[in-house]
């Protein structure tokens, strides 16, 4: 019974729209007529910018989502980096509980490094978090895992202004990335709401942030392989990319040699001079002889920095006082108040 009750649903949900078929045009007088082609693959109706046969290829995109003349860049750290400033990243790992996150995002920095490449988070665990303090000091940002359109939308969706993806091999890989990450028509990103359209985090900046997101996103991608060494200077040049970032981790996992050695030290400066042929920043982790990172861009290449940082109880208990929704006693608070983020 279940397909004929289904068949059932459905012609009267027909016969509805029929009768109200005369009240639809009215009220829609370029609808086409209810149960007749209305030969729009080939006319198209008076008024429209795109006339003639429907081509996907020649199409003219509207205007419906163009930023206000004058729209202003709200993203502090997009902001910086175009202003020619150096951007440092906090890395929280594993975010639960909302303290975690926010703790961090006041400490200092100018956007926090949440990962989920290498951590069992949830989205809906790092949504919460950022919707907590979407307004502290460091904006959210976020690792993805790859150049997934499901993982870049969670990302965006949820409201992240810095979005870093890993292990960025070849220019495919890279405009994947950009494809995902921008609304039309740079990209490919649906517009299907989340915690970003929220007036509680970025719905109330000035323009709107459908019509104003692209240009305040920071895109970085990861140099982390032979084969991302191979392809580095046509990987930086693609458009939408904003930063590459001379993975140290993992160009010594993939290269078989340790910081400080000739071809490792090369492997770096490989990502270091794609970022100066290219005119985008260069970024890096900032512990340890990683800093000479940020050394070496300030002579050439515009850099943003990611720190390996470590929290401060101080810092969080000044964040507790002026935040009280923070969530005070899950586990992971306490890993961050003994003085290091796992």
């Amino acid at each position: 019974m279940r397909y004929p009750i289904a068949t059932l649903m459905f012609c009267t949900m027909f016969t509805m729209a029929a009768g109200h078929a005369q009240a639809q045009q009215a009220q829609f007088p370029l609808a086409a007529p209810a149960g007749q082609d209305s030969g729009a693959r080939q006319v198209a109706p008076p008024g429209a910018v795109n006339q003639g046969p429907f081509f996907d290829s020649t199409w003219k995109y509207g205007t419906a989502f163009t930023p206000p003349a004058g729209a202003k860049i709200w993203n502090p750290a997009k902001l910086k980096l175009m202003q020619g400033g150096k951007l440092v990243g906090g890395t929280v790992r594993g975010v639960v509980a909302p303290s975690t996150y926010c703790a961090m995002a006041d400490a200092g920095y100018d956007f926090i490094w949440t990962e989920m490449q290498h951590q069992g988070a949830s989205w809906a665990e790092v949504w919460r978090a950022w919707q907590t303090c979407p307004h502290a000091k460091a904006v959210p940002g976020v690792r993805v895992a790859y150049t997934d359109e499901r993982e870049i939308q969670q990302a965006l969706d949820g409201g992240a202004l810095v979005l870093v993806v890993p292990t960025v091999d070849t220019v495919e890989e890279a405009r994947e990335a950009v494809k995902w990450a921008y609304f039309p028509p740079l990209g490919r990103r649906s517009l299907g709401g989340g915690n970003a359209f929220g007036p509680d985090m970025w719905g109330s900046v000035p323009g709107g942030y459908r019509n104003t997101i692209n240009d305040n996103l920071v895109l970085i991608l990861m140099i982390e392989t032979l084969e991302g060494l191979k392809n580095a200077d046509e990987i930086a040049k693609v458009p939408g990319v904003h930063a590459v970032f001379a993975a140290s981790g993992d160009l010594s996992n993939f290269s078989g040699f340790k910081q400080g050695d000739p071809d490792y030290e090369r492997a770096i400066n490989i990502v270091h001079d794609a970022a100066i042929k290219a005119g985008k920043k260069l970024c890096g982790r900032s512990r340890g002889k990683t800093a000479r990172i940020s050394r070496a861009s300030r002579r050439k290449a515009r850099s943003c920095k990611s720190s390996a940082v470590r929290g401060r109880s101080s810092e969080i208990s000044r964040t507790r006082r002026r935040n009280p929704r923070l969530d005070r006693t899950h586990p992971s608070e306490q890993r961050v108040r003994a003085g290091r983020m796992i």
